[in-house]
């Protein structure tokens, strides 16, 4: 299959950036490893920082569709957001334990990149939207207490990633699930 040079440099870009850092991937090896020449890349994007975005962007569109396909047969909204963890499970033991591509890179990254940034919370609030959504089928809830219980929840499954990636195990998922679970009871 031919891919594009857009296609290539975003591909190449995303596994470097996922596998060996933001900060440890320079264009040349970005460049080197897509097989485009300088040019292209440049016609293509005008920094770092712009092909980091995009990685994002589909990164966001992959593990948000990822997530949501892998919770389709739940039956209930709070089943859904349970069953969110299990898809944590599967998702970090099948990359090793790498972690968020999210959280990886806002920690690897310069002070000035405020587009990846943005980037990066527009991601964490659309999940933090995906898990109010399927709390609010549950008509015994009122906005407030979706609202924080959501939040609650979005706060495990970040740190059960980051525990997960340090602990490189999906015990740090499990006892998070636990507590979701005991939470949305």
């Amino acid at each position: 299959m031919n891919l594009s040079v857009n296609e290539r440099i975003i591909e190449t870009a995303s596994r470097l950036f996922y596998f060996e850092g933001y900060n440890q991937t320079g264009i040349n090896q970005i460049i080197r490893e897509a097989s485009v020449a300088k040019a292209s890349l440049y016609q293509h994007f005008r920094s770092k920082e712009e092909i980091a975005v995009a990685y994002l962007q589909r990164r966001h569109i992959m593990w948000m569709g990822k997530l949501s396909e892998f919770v389709v047969a739940e039956e209930s909204g709070k089943q859904k957001v349970i069953g969110c963890f299990n898809y944590l499970a599967d998702w970090l033991t099948e990359v090793g334990f790498r972690g968020c591509g999210f959280q990886n890179i806002i920690t690897d990254l310069p002070k000035d990149h405020q587009s990846i940034k943005d980037e990066v919370l527009s991601h964490k609030n659309e999940l933090r939207e995906w898990i109010h959504n399927h709390l609010k089928e549950d008509e015994k809830l009122t906005k407030k207490e979706v609202e924080k219980l959501g939040d609650e929840v979005l706060v495990l499954i970040e740190g059960a990633i980051m525990l997960s990636q340090i602990q490189q195990s999906v015990a740090p998922i499990e006892v998070a699930r636990g507590a979701c679970t005991r939470l949305l009871s």
